[in-house]
């Protein structure tokens, strides 16, 4: 009996020995600046597979703190020498203190087993806290400060700040001005909102409040991130002063591992599409616009765009990007157009293909992988597409090229040009042979009229002669073009997408107005803008002549180009022939 006593006591000793929960936590150090990050480790050890975890590691009171990050790993292994499982769990938490001085950290709680664990509260000291940058002189009573909505995001995730004013005087609030938003190199800044809120008549203590400003912050590497203040000048009637806003640091969390070997950085929830652009055939050794599509919300102006895979069957140039992004409080949206211009090598059939392309969606924190893209095409040769055509595509075509031969901007003959069609038409066919008899008709009548003029003799009265200055004046304006006419006429061309026409008409257009001044070249003509009209249309006009240049020799032309080339020709010769 007493053996069996002394057994049953061994055992009890054994498991109060093993079993059992320490819980503790330690700080990095015990004195802090204000701009230090105060670090915490909590650690749980389990001594025994009989504890089971109730409730999860519960915070004291951190009103005195800005939480800034948050992490947490746990394993669990057998010790070889006890034969128990031990089963710990680290915690690390990342503070901001709000206070100086000495500040208390009270008790960690847990709860296992029915039991509540906790650790002793503990004291830091402080020894000074960033304060809010104040202006001095008039702006004493103005404060910046800047709020960061999610302080804890993953890199290229995006988060919202806002900047608000304070002041005890309202009127001081419409002296603000000229904000600048914080620029740093890991850092990628977008304006949102600069419109002014309704002013809060009590917002912090006795200091009314209003929001100035609304950005958007993408930082692009992991870590504890500082964000710069944002800056703004008060203006007084005697002087300008500049105040700045508080710096606020952020945990940027690193991404996760196990991404796809072809991800780069694109981060948020994205679509790509591939397709042709262009509406000819694709030929040979011909160019043809093929654009890349990623749409969806996320990083879309920092991130890296798949490109189009290099092949043997195709030739491929560098693209023209083109964004449309909405900027908004719930994230980057829209979508970005990469176009590429793709000359074919072979005849046959022709897969384009872009470049693998991944990225990693926040919301379920995992990669998502959507390969290639692949555009098939079936492209012709010279001869093929020569053979394609029909009796009445040969018909259109050689109508199509007499009507362009017509030197005028009044008749629009263009706009009677025959479009490609599967059917034949014989009212096309009817309206271009009256076409053609009208124009048969009218230079008859213009051929008579010019003998009859010929034939009509009046008397003159001479008029004086008059000086200089007034002869030019009356010369120039017997010559003077009638702009609008090319304006609708270079309307009707980029409509129909006749582009070379289109610059055919526009270099007439100059070289009319040129001769309206009495300048040859585009070079005097230049020089004689600066002094009739100003410098600024004549650097306009120079700008002008190499953007199209530019546009008229782009192996291909997007009708959103030449569509903003009209527009800055008419704004441009409006003004010169005013």
């Amino acid at each position: 009996m007493q053996n069996r006593f002394i057994y049953i006591l061994f055992i009890f000793t054994s498991v109060i020995s093993y079993g059992q929960v320490n819980l503790s936590v330690t700080p990095d150090k015990t004195n802090y600046n204000g701009k230090d990050v105060i670090n915490l480790t909590i650690v749980l050890e389990m001594n025994g597979s009989e504890y089971n975890q109730q409730t999860p590691l519960r915070l004291p009171d951190f009103s005195k703190f800005n939480l800034i990050g948050t992490g947490s790993v746990s394993n669990a292994y057998v010790d070889p020498e006890t034969n128990t499982v031990v089963s710990q769990s680290v915690t690390r938490l990342a503070l901001e203190p709000k206070q100086k001085g000495k500040v208390r950290v009270g008790s960690f709680l847990i709860t296992i087993n029915n039991k509540i664990y906790k650790t002793e509260p503990f004291d830091i000291f402080v020894k000074d806290v960033e304060k809010k940058s104040v202006a001095s002189n008039t702006s004493k009573d103005v404060y910046l400060n800047m709020e960061i909505e999610d302080r804890e995001v993953y890199q290229d995730q995006p988060t919202i700040a806002v900047l608000k004013v304070y002041s005890k005087n309202m009127d001081n609030f419409r002296r603000v001005k000229n904000i600048h938003l914080p620029e740093q190199d890991n850092l990628s800044v977008y304006p949102v909102s600069f419109a002014k809120s309704e002013i809060d008549p009590a917002d912090y203590g006795n200091m009314a409040s209003q929001i100035l400003a609304v950005f958007m912050l993408f930082p692009n590497e992991a870590g504890y991130v500082e964000v710069p203040g944002v800056s703004a000048s008060v203006n007084s009637y005697s002087n300008k002063n500049k105040i700045v806003s508080n710096k606020v640091k952020i945990n940027v969390k690193k991404l996760p591992e196990g991404s796809p070997e072809y991800f780069k950085n694109a981060v948020g929830n994205f679509n790509v599409s591939l397709y042709n652009a262009s509406k000819e055939k694709a030929e040979v050794k011909k160019p043809i616009n093929i654009v890349v599509k990623v749409s969806g919300e996320g990083n879309l102006k920092d991130m890296e765009l798949p490109k189009i895979a290099a092949s043997d069957d195709y030739e491929v140039f560098a693209p023209k990007i083109t964004s449309k992004v909405v900027v908004g409080t719930t994230g980057m949206k829209g979508e970005i157009l990469a176009s590429y211009v793709v000359i074919p090598k072979k005849a046959g059939e022709i897969a384009i293909k872009t470049e693998e392309f991944a990225f990693f969606d926040p919301s379920s924190k995992e990669y998502v992988d959507l390969g290639q893209q692949t555009l098939a095409l079936n492209a012709l040769s010279h001869e093929q597409v020569l053979e394609s055509r029909t009796t009445v595509e040969k018909v259109n075509e050689y109508t199509n090229t007499f009507l362009e031969t017509v030197n005028t901007p009044v008749l629009k003959t263009t706009s009677f040009k025959v479009k490609e069609k599967s059917k034949f038409h014989w009212n096309a066919l009817l309206i271009n042979t009256a076409i053609l008899l009208g124009l048969f008709f009218s230079y008859l009548l213009f051929k008579t009229w010019q003998k009859k003029r010929r034939l009509i003799k009046e008397t003159v009265p001479v008029k004086s002669l008059g000086s200089v200055a007034e002869t030019e004046n009356e010369i120039r304006e017997r010559l003077k073009t009638d702009v609008n006419d090319y304006f609708s006429y270079l309307e009707n061309l980029k409509d129909n997408e006749d582009y070379q026409k289109f610059f055919q008409v526009v270099d007439e257009m100059d070289s009319e107005v040129r001769s309206q001044y009495f300048q040859g070249s585009g070079e005097d003509f230049g020089k004689f803008l600066e002094s009739y009209k100003g410098s600024a249309i004549a650097e306009e006009y120079r700008n002008l002549a190499q953007r199209i240049q530019i546009e008229k020799y782009a192996p291909v032309k997007s009708s959103e180009g030449i569509e903003e080339l009209l527009k800055a020709i008419v704004n441009l010769y409006s003004q010169i022939s005013k």
